[in-house]
């Protein structure tokens, strides 16, 4: 019953980050989430709070004119939700590793979620 109940919350903040929908995100999340971007093994963002992750949110929505994170597996892992993903986005602004305005942006990777009194507490994305 906990993991439907934890599938949905995830399915409503992917469908509220695809849709710019910062609010909406902001809603399902736990007052202290941790947020963590990972990329080659590397960390390269963290926020603590909602405000901080708020900031880092509307900072990175400026970035794409489109993004769409589309699940293609989801399971259980020591207590957390891990939700395997693929994702696609549009460039809004140019990058300062060269990519370019209208340029598409594909990977594959897998988002760790930790629930916490039906919030979200814990968000790890890996690239």
């Amino acid at each position: 019953m906990i993991y439907e109940e934890n599938k949905e919350i995830i399915k409503k903040y992917i469908d509220a980050y695809n849709s710019f929908d910062i609010e909406s995100m902001i809603d399902l999340l736990y007052k202290d989430v941790v947020f963590r971007n990972f990329s080659n093994g590397e960390m390269n963002a963290e926020t603590v709070g909602i405000q901080e992750f708020r900031e880092l949110a509307e900072k990175s929505a400026k970035i794409f004119s489109s993004r769409c994170q589309t699940v293609t597996d989801i399971g259980i892992a020591d207590e957390k939700t891990e939700v395997q993903i693929e994702y696609e986005a549009i460039l809004a602004v140019d990058l300062p590793n060269g990519l370019k305005v209208g340029e598409t942006i594909q990977l594959k990777g897998k988002s760790v979620f930790g629930i916490l009194e039906g919030k979200i507490s814990l968000i790890e994305d890996y690239s």
